[in-house]
């Protein structure tokens, strides 16, 4: 919202901007930063050393630079050091905002939320900024699109992505602005409307940027679509959300189960941004909870949180082949360090770079997390063929299997031939290449499906998976659709109900919802 000052200064943390007389008055990004932090603590005394981890994130900076941006800061608001009329110095002890503070305005955003339609939902998305260079946010948990910029420090972040490139926002199906779904749906899925607002807005390639939650979809969009990432930035995310044997830094299904029901039926969500971000003050802490009010409802979120439960992109990784830059906080209470460590250390050529802080949100120290993501997209190579991609090969056998090739190229898949001129069909995601196979099932058809990293524009193919797709459909029994097992930890979360295979290495796919 605007805040004005008294008289004609207004404070717009949305446009980042300070006005007298309804002009924009010249501000630096940190002097603006110091008079958010400042409006944000107004009902108390900022200590000068607080000020300064406050906008300087912990770095060296001198008291003549605090104490320069002050004196511009006054400047700007038409005040200076003799009156202090709007920012009082208290020598020893710090400063504080002491003018009238009034709210002008509603929330709104600086461009227009447009929509497009994916999968027949229409999906809410806003474009910010301007460049050559493309940025795709995929955010976490959830989003709404005008209600980020509420937040000054959050407002920064997205202000700061966007000064270096064209952001592309969106609200995840089921959150936000966007439509919801009947059932909430699974990362593969939502990750289709990645592509469809990259289209809606002529976005050939990106920078995919996946925080929190959004970073297995970006990390599945990157590995099935390499043609249109140009870069893959991960802060603060994980590649499986449940702990397990083989991936311990995750919490257990009964601890996950337990911070479900305290967010579902606590409501309290002052409370879960104190976690996520120990930094936040109040302001912000209340900001987050109008956020989350407004952009999901208690079912939706309890759907959201068992949904997430189910994620495990670990197969995934190998087949990223985009320049990737890993990024974590060493004192993230929310998403343990070893899980940036794991995904860095299986992407190929990934680099992970660790943050000092405790913060898993964005808001806290955002120019921590965005000088990181500039120095990496400043050294972008150029664009590059990148003739591999992670795809679901669907292989069919039995009398039919003509015929269920054709059914499933009609469903949205691609038809190929692998080993032995076998006929098999290409899908972008093993969900969608399931739900396509069990559609098209019939009493004496047999089919396999498997991952395999496949050229994308050739049609002959021997690559593994797909050697072991067509394994599978021949040894799969009449009338039944067998899977690997990368392809049923890739589909978890999707609705597909499987069984295992007793003597096989394989899965039995039984339904999909």
């Amino acid at each position: 919202m605007v805040l004005g000052f008294g008289g004609d200064v207004e404070f717009d943390p949305v446009l980042f901007e300070v006005r007298r007389g309804g002009v924009a008055v010249p501000l630096e990004p940190q002097a603006f930063d110091v008079l958010a932090y400042l409006v944000s603590h107004r009902d108390r005394v900022v200590p000068k050393e607080e000020l300064m981890d406050g906008v300087w994130g912990g770095r060296f900076v001198s008291e003549t630079a605090v104490t320069s941006r002050i004196k511009q800061v006054r400047r700007a608001l038409g005040d200076d050091g003799h009156s202090q009329r709007m920012i009082r110095t208290l020598h020893g002890r710090g400063y504080r905002f002491v003018a009238p503070v009034e709210a002008r305005a509603e929330q709104r955003s600086i461009e227009p939320i447009r929509y497009t339609v994916s999968d027949g939902l229409h999906i809410a998305y806003q474009v910010t900024g301007g460049g050559e260079l493309d940025i795709v946010l995929i955010s976490g948990f959830v989003s709404h699109l005008e209600l980020d910029w509420a937040d000054p420090r959050h407002a920064h972040f997205l202000h700061r992505l966007a000064s270096y490139g064209r952001l592309i926002r969106f609200d995840k199906r089921g959150t936000g602005m966007s439509d919801r779904p009947s059932g909430l749906p699974d990362v593969e899925t939502r990750m289709h409307d990645v592509l469809a607002v990259m289209d809606a807005v002529g976005s050939r390639r990106a920078v995919l940027v996946g925080y929190s939650e959004g970073g297995p979809m970006a990390i599945l969009c990157a590995a099935a679509h390499p043609e249109r990432v140009a870069g893959l930035v991960l802060y603060g995310t994980y590649a499986k959300r449940v702990w397990s044997e083989d991936y311990p830094w995750a919490q257990k299904q009964q601890e996950r189960e337990a911070y479900t029901d305290r967010l579902v039926n606590g409501w309290d969500w002052e409370a879960d941004m104190r976690m996520r971000c120990p930094s936040a003050d109040g302001p912000m802490q209340r900001w987050w909870a109008q956020r989350m009010r407004a952009a999901a409802t208690p079912s939706t979120v309890r759907a959201l949180m068992d949904m997430n439960s189910l994620v495990d992109v670990r197969d995934a990784l190998p087949a990223v082949r985009v320049p990737t830059l890993v990024l974590h906080r060493v004192g993230d209470a929310l998403v343990d360090v070893g899980g940036a460590q794991f995904i860095a250390e299986r992407i190929p050529g990934a680099r992970l770079e660790l943050l000092e802080g405790d913060d898993h949100f964005v808001s806290g120290n955002p120019d921590q997390i965005v000088d990181a993501i500039e120095r990496f997209v400043a050294d972008l190579p150029d664009a590059v063929d990148r003739p591999l991609a992670l795809a679901a090969a669907a292989a069919p056998a039995g009398p039919r299997a003509g015929d269920l090739a054709s059914g499933l190229a009609a469903a949205g898949g691609r038809l190929c031939s692998g080993p032995g001129d076998r006929e098999v069909v290409l899908f972008d995601g093993p969900a969608t290449a399931v739900r396509a196979g069990l559609a098209q099932l019939r009493a004496g058809d047999k089919l396999g499906v498997a991952i395999a990293e496949v050229p994308r524009d050739e049609t002959k193919l021997d690559a593994h998976g797909v050697q072991l797709a067509i394994t599978l459909a021949d040894l799969a029994t009449p009338g039944s659709l067998w899977l690997s097992s990368a392809v049923c930890d890739l589909i978890a979360g999707s609705g597909v109900v499987t069984e295992p295979l007793d003597g096989f290495e394989a899965f039995l796919a039984v339904a999909a919802q």
